[in-house]
């Protein structure tokens, strides 16, 4: 908005000058993001915990130590990183640009989902919500429909194809196939957030390690002088969702302000499946899917660690971890949650680098 409105007088007044710059305006939405946060977080919480009362219902079958530790925080924090990464990125970011509507849709409908989640949970004063067949056909629902605005978006070369990290030129010709595969991502990524989000900032550092990634990568692929020269695939207009990035960034920080061990406020659904969604159609949009699987490796982990708890009870009637997700198994082996929270953020770390590696390792 702020770029269709200055822009124009940049004749007038050089300052505004500024505002055709991606770099600037990335600047311009941590900042705003940042600023929502800490003006309007305290206000949030405390409506947030006059409509929940006893808070966040907590899982009978999780940790001991969370029924107490836990106990009357709120959740729906996810609505405060909604609310500053939706105004920084509608303010920062021009209301023509390609990307801007599809990623945003895709967080805000599963923002929707989550808060409807969330909702049944404090209504009905137990952990479970809506149905997982319910919740797993609206995000596929809203993911098709993403997927078929970014598929028209991109330069026909890559359209239906997949980018394979490290390799130059190489793209993997999926037809039709590149849809459901798309879809998958994105619902994927969304239900990983929402597995690691289980500790007092767990899930929200990873992410915003995911959202510096995607900042430098959208900025390199959007931009034709850089891509050229690191032999990415160009994808125009995708320069924009760095801005959209520093906007993430800003709320992610913003949240964690309030979400720090220990925490005043939980993100819920309303927040994981939003971020991980988002995250999701940014890959897409990228054309770096699997880029992202490196980068949030950490959500893979997590979401590994169910799958193989549930199929090993299943075949075996054993479990491999004393708890799924894995960091509930690390709560089981007597590691303070500081401990994990802050040794999980470090793998994301790795992981980014190594991620961000690809872009040059060709």
């Amino acid at each position: 908005m702020l770029p269709d409105l200055l822009v124009p007088l940049a004749d007038q007044f050089q300052l505004f000058n500024t505002f055709r710059y991606i770099t600037f305006r990335t600047g311009g939405a941590i900042m705003t993001a940042l600023i929502i946060s800490f003006l309007f977080g305290g206000m949030m919480i405390n409506w947030l915990k006059s409509l929940q009362g006893d808070g966040q219902p907590i899982r009978d079958d999780g940790p001991e130590s969370h029924i107490i530790s836990k106990k009357g925080t709120p959740t729906m924090g996810g609505l405060l990183i909604l609310v500053a990464f939706g105004i920084s990125s509608l303010l920062w970011i021009p209301m023509a640009s390609t990307y801007l509507w599809p990623v945003l849709f895709v967080a805000i409908s599963y923002g929707v989902i989550g808060f409807a989640d969330d909702f049944l949970k404090i209504k009905r004063r137990n952990s479970k919500g809506i149905s997982g067949r319910v919740k797993l056909i609206a995000q596929v629902g809203i993911a098709f429909l993403a997927t078929l605005y970014l598929v028209e978006a991109t330069p026909e070369a890559l359209r239906y194809s997949l980018a394979i990290p490290s390799f130059k030129d190489v793209l993997l010709p999926l037809g039709m196939l590149y849809i459901p595969f798309a879809i998958l991502v994105m619902v994927a990524a969304s239900n990983a957030v929402n597995l690691t989000d289980g500790l007092d900032g767990l899930a929200i550092g990873p992410v915003i390690i995911c959202a510096l990634s995607f900042a430098l990568i959208s900025y390199l692929v959007g931009n034709a002088v850089y891509s050229d020269y690191l032999q990415l695939h160009y994808v125009p207009g995708t320069g924009e969702l760095t801005v959209m990035c520093g906007a993430l960034i800003g709320a992610g920080l913003g949240f964690l302000w309030y979400n720090a061990p220990p925490a005043s406020v939980f993100m819920g659904d309303t927040g994981s499946l939003s971020l991980g969604g988002c995250l999701g159609a940014m890959s897409v949009a990228t054309r770096h899917e699997l880029v992202l699987a490196i980068i949030g490796g950490l959500f893979v982990l997590e979401t590994v660690s169910v799958i193989v708890q549930v199929v090993s009870f299943k075949l075996t009637g054993k479990r491999v971890f004393a708890m799924a997700p894995l960091h509930h198994h690390f709560e089981k082996k007597g590691w303070a949650e500081p401990t994990i929270v802050i040794r999980f953020w470090i793998i994301s770390i790795i992981l980014a680098l190594i991620g961000l590696a690809t872009l040059k390792l060709r």
